[in-house]
């Protein structure tokens, strides 16, 4: 989230600005950084709420602050078909692993075990399925072989805080088509 705060009030996300954040966590840090930005915060709770009723909540508060494009950072829980629908090629998520290989949970520890000599990060648009939309953008980073879980994480955050906010710029500026599960950039 800051990485894309940043990437805004310098200009890398050209004619944007951050509306709204939100979290279902009231004392998440990103809440109270955000808010130390002056960003306008939110915090909605799940409270016991379903899926839906809880999307159906933060919908209504991101209609309310006009957001149009909605970003999700570290935003572990799959989004409802109300939520989707609302915001359908509208929601972009980061993924620390280049997708299709490896969605969900617990990455580095998998992209170890396999073996893989790559990994990276993915911008993708969310759909109904998990990590699995459109692919934005992504960015390679060598697996090393003394990597750990840890290490090979914070050069893949490096490589997402960078690749985040330029899939965030050409999804604002409408230079790409969608083709299938396919995003072109227009020439």
């Amino acid at each position: 989230m800051l990485a894309l705060a940043e990437a805004v009030d310098d200009g890398r996300v050209p004619n944007a600005e951050i509306a709204l954040v939100v979290s279902d966590h009231a004392k998440a840090a990103g809440l109270q950084l955000a808010s130390e930005r002056g960003l306008k915060t939110r915090a909605i709770e799940r409270g016991g709420r379903s899926r839906e009723e809880h999307d159906l909540a933060i919908v209504a508060a991101l209609h309310e602050c006009g957001v149009e494009l909605v970003c999700l950072a570290g935003y572990m829980r799959l989004l409802s078909r109300y939520f989707i629908e609302a915001y359908r090629n509208r929601i972009l998520n980061i993924h620390p692993s280049l997708l299709p290989a490896f969605p969900g949970l617990d990455v580095h520890a998998r992209v170890i075990e396999h073996g893989v000599k790559w990994s990276g990060c993915t911008v993708h648009f969310v759909d109904e399925s998990l990590d699995g939309g459109p692919i934005i953008a992504q960015k390679i980073v060598p697996v090393l072989d003394g990597d750990t879980e840890e290490s090979l994480a914070a050069r893949i955050l490096v490589e997402e805080h960078q690749l985040y906010p330029e899939a965030v710029a050409l999804v604002a500026s409408g230079k790409y088509e969608i083709i299938g599960r396919r995003v072109l950039r227009e020439l």
